[in-house]
């Protein structure tokens, strides 16, 4: 048989449309043809237009002196791709050699990717290189396809901690980071935070499902989040961003003086908050250090500003670093206080405290990153063209007294360019910074940086890229844990302004792949994304498939279902093959099983007013072989995968007949896989 692989057509390549044909259409009806190189320059100069409005002279200065260090610009120098984009060249394989992101039907991604889903609320699950979507995981919010926010057991997780069970309708989900022992990812959960609704949820990666939210006490918006490292997870850091009052329950609500945040640790375990420490400022992100010592945070608005002109004023804002064990020792002995009805202990880190240490840095400073090796940690400086490279071993000094100025613990500060973001390693000694406002990734070397900080003339730029548009976080494989392995970085762009087919006035977001095996960058991929992924994970498949066995088929004794289980044992009932309706009252449950394809009930009758609880227990043991319970005219839809049990409540207020069917395709007779409930008026 021919290998078809030898005639593939032409790839679609970074930058190009999907179709010629349709490129040609949309462009001459756009704002900026593509074809016109000063669409990038556009980009860059409307950026700094805006800053410029509110920021006075700052970013002027910051452009003068941002070309310190001469450096390759990729990209910028080559000549446009063949779908026009301004000033990038197309990553196009040479003749007969398949591209890299290219994984042949029927072949394995060698990674996962773990991408945050932003105001969807969710996760999703990539492939990498490929990038091809592989799950979505609903977390914050509610989902149909699957029943969360629908089904009891997801009720059970998302309203913990809210009054009658009554949670928000969504979320805001930025930062997933995955927990560690030993600075290595052990694959047991996946963290993320909420911005929105300030909440932490926790999901187990060997079914993909979240399993707890935690709702945080005394502060507002968690930003930064990030997992201890050593000795494991262990704690969970988040940043409390805006300043509130405290308690937030209308007093103080003119007085931003009495406003304030916190750093919050959550014992990942137990998913409790075990201690606050109340700050100066606001906090931005967060990362931790590889010795179990300590966690920094970025830290803003030293000015203690309300508006945006407020929160720029001062040169220098800070990078806060917390002392765990004395933060520790000082709530066993009980110096904290509680605030309002919380009962969580809140010790004293403003300026001053011993259990902290304020590193001025460049004002308004955004990412915080700490690099594989152990020995360093970053702050990105946003306003400023630098970013601050300090020491761990320094701040261990510090913290004994051996020098006062905490500057002391800075090593490096280089210039890269104009909004400096977030950085990622490789685990070579180089490290890679978001230019925002450049829309470039800054590929620059340490030990360089650190020798010119020391006087020495050293070009410790390697290289820029070009990438669009406007980076936030970019991720190196593995690049925050001691396995870095310096071969995929990506790029996640908040535009996408002309890379792809027109799709209305709401663009996708664009994440890029980019090759770093090598001594230069090379953009392998365009990937449009729904908004609006903040961060992510890459992780290898094997690495990840060593840690953890992922559950084709459900454990029928499975804690996430152990409620339902519980309760089908008290009314007697075999959920693998008992088919029955109990009545108490007023409340109805309806216990039945599933088969392709038929239900063990092909039909029940209730009242109309009762209370019906219907319960699911899909006894296939072939995986990927997953029902569905769809109640017709009632909003309700859950998914029943192999050997699990799905239960959902609500009150029967439509007389008449409803007819439930399965919603996964699971036989050819599958359409004929139905029942009816009958609502007696």
């Amino acid at each position: 048989m021919n290998d078809k692989r030898k005639d593939l057509p032409s790839q679609v390549q970074p930058g190009a449309a999907d179709a010629p044909l349709a490129l040609a259409a949309v462009s001459a009806a756009a704002d900026t043809p593509p074809e016109n190189p000063a669409r990038r320059s556009l980009m860059k100069v409307g950026a700094l237009a805006g800053l410029a409005g509110v920021g006075g002279g700052i970013l002027a200065a910051c452009a003068a002196g941002s070309g310190g260090n001469a450096a390759s610009s990729a990209g910028a120098s080559a000549s446009a791709s063949a779908a026009g984009s301004p000033g990038i060249a197309a990553a196009t394989p040479a003749a007969g050699k398949l591209p890299e992101d290219y994984v042949a039907p029927g072949q394995l991604d060698e990674y996962y990717g773990i991408w945050s889903g932003g105001q969807s609320g969710e996760i999703r699950i990539l492939g990498v290189p490929s990038m091809r979507e592989l799950v979505r995981v609903p977390v914050f919010n509610p989902d149909f396809t699957i029943g969360w926010g629908i089904t009891n057991e997801s009720k059970r997780v998302l309203g913990e901690g809210w009054p009658n069970g009554q949670f928000p309708p969504g979320g805001d989900a930025h930062h997933p980071h995955m927990s560690m022992t030993h600075g290595h990812y052990d694959g047991r959960y996946i963290f993320i935070n909420d911005k929105a609704m300030t909440r932490v949820a926790r999901i187990r990666t060997d079914i993909m499902r979240c399993d707890r939210i935690l709702r945080i006490p005394n502060v507002q918006a968690i930003h930064g989040m990030r997992v201890q490292r050593e000795p494991r997870t262990g704690y969970v850091f988040a940043n409390g961003e805006f300043r509130i009052p405290a308690p937030n329950d209308g007093r103080n609500l003119d007085d931003p003086a009495k406003y304030q945040t916190m750093f919050t640790g959550i014992n990942g375990d137990t998913m409790e908050v075990a201690w606050q420490v109340l700050v100066d400022g606001n906090l931005d992100n967060v990362d931790s250090d590889y010795a179990g010592k300590y966690a920094a945070a970025t830290c803003y608005n030293s000015e203690g500003g309300v508006t945006l002109a407020d929160m720029m004023r001062s040169e220098r804002d800070w990078v806060v670093v917390f002392n765990l064990k004395r933060i520790e020792e000082a709530v066993k002995a009980g110096k904290y206080k509680t605030i309002g009805d919380s009962k969580v202990p809140v010790v004293d880190g403003r300026h001053g405290s011993p259990l902290t240490m304020y590193i001025p840095v460049p004002k308004n400073p955004h990412g915080l990153n700490a690099s594989p090796d152990g020995k360093y940690f970053a702050a990105n400086g946003k306003l400023s063209p630098t970013v601050t490279l300090m020491q761990w071993s320094k701040v261990d000094d510090w913290f004994d007294g051996k020098f006062k100025d905490p500057r002391g613990v800075v090593v490096a500060e280089p210039q890269l360019g104009l909004g400096p973001l977030h950085t990622a390693y490789d685990g070579r000694g180089n490290a890679y910074t978001t230019l925002f406002i450049d829309s470039q990734i800054a590929k620059w070397n340490i030990q360089d940086a650190i020798d010119n900080y020391g006087g020495k003339k050293t070009n410790y730029l390697r290289q820029k890229l070009d990438v669009m548009y406007q980076p936030g976080h970019d991720h190196a494989s593995l690049g925050e844990t001691r396995d870095a392995d310096g071969k995929w970085l990506v790029s996640l762009n908040k535009f996408s302004k002309n890379r792809f087919l027109r799709v209305g006035p709401l663009h996708p977001d664009n994440d890029q792949l980019i090759d770093i095996s090598g001594d230069e960058m090379k953009l392998v991929a365009d990937a449009p994304v729904w908004c609006e992924p903040h961060d992510c994970l890459i992780i290898p498949a094997k690495m990840l498939q060593d840690k953890i066995k992922f559950n084709e088929i459900w454990d029928s004794n499975d804690p996430f279902f152990a409620a339902t289980v519980a309760q089908a044992k008290k009314h007697g009932i075999a959920l693998a093959k008992d088919n029955k309706v109990i009545r108490e009252g007023n409340r109805v449950f309806v216990y039945m099983t599933s088969s392709a394809p038929v239900y063990g009930l092909t039909s029940f009758k209730v009242k109309k007013g009762d209370i019906v609880t219907v319960i699911d227990t899909n006894i296939d043991d072939i995986q990927d072989l997953t029902h569905g319970w769809c109640l017709s005219d009632y909003g309700i839809n859950m998914e029943i995968s192999p050997h699990e049990t799905a239960s959902v409540t609500f009150v029967a207020d439509k007389p008449g007949v409803h007819w439930y069917y399965c919603t996964f395709f699971c036989h050819a007779l599958h359409l004929e896989m139905r029942g009816r409930m009958l609502v007696e008026a």
